[in-house]
């Protein structure tokens, strides 16, 4: 927070708590969001995820957003080039998403009220899945350590989410041994 020293250690112990509580993707996406805003005192934050084409990300979650900006459209890769660096692996910094040529929705972040926003990448191995996104109402210049918190954030959101569809996958499994157990059974 500016003017405030913050406690990233437990800012991150919270975000950690939040991931084990919970398989469903979703809810802990939007528990996420909202410490994160907590955390580091910015007017909003949002995660979005590839979708299965890897052609634009779509919303995961979103805390201190309007719901007309959460819902002004796609994010397609392709006209994103602030997402298409952060999808690359880069931490991405804009220091006013208004006039920016990267980014895709300019005349949107002006309504909103945005200036910048630090983007960080989902990272899943070497491979990103999506994107952190954090976002100021003035022009400011992110501390090494909020990149740091935001960056571990984003690792524990792609560990969290692969853990998540890993458990479904396991789920479903388990359910068709069981239905296929139960068949041979009755025979």
């Amino acid at each position: 927070m500016k003017g405030k020293d913050v406690d990233y250690f437990t800012a991150l112990y919270d975000v950690a708590r939040v991931i084990n509580a919970s398989l469903e993707p979703l809810k802990v996406l939007e528990k996420i969001v909202q410490c994160v805003v907590r955390a580091m005192g910015v007017k909003a934050s949002s995660i979005r995820l590839l979708d299965s084409r890897e052609r634009m990300l779509v919303m995961g979650a979103a805390s201190g957003l309007s719901k007309g900006y959460v819902c002004k459209g796609p994010i397609l890769i392709g006209e994103s080039g602030l997402d298409r660096k952060a999808l690359k692996g880069r931490t991405v910094w804009l220091k006013d998403a208004q006039t920016a040529k990267d980014f895709q929705y300019g005349a949107m972040a002006q309504a909103e009220g945005i200036k910048s926003i630090l983007v960080v990448p989902l990272m899943l191995e070497k491979k990103a899945i999506g994107v952190l996104r954090v976002y100021v109402d003035m022009v400011r210049k992110f501390r090494d350590e909020e990149i740091k918190f935001l960056k571990a954030v984003a690792n524990l959101s792609a560990i969290a989410l692969d853990n998540a569809r890993m458990h479904e996958t396991l789920r479903i499994r388990c359910d068709l041994m069981a239905a296929h157990k139960y068949r041979i059974d009755d025979n």
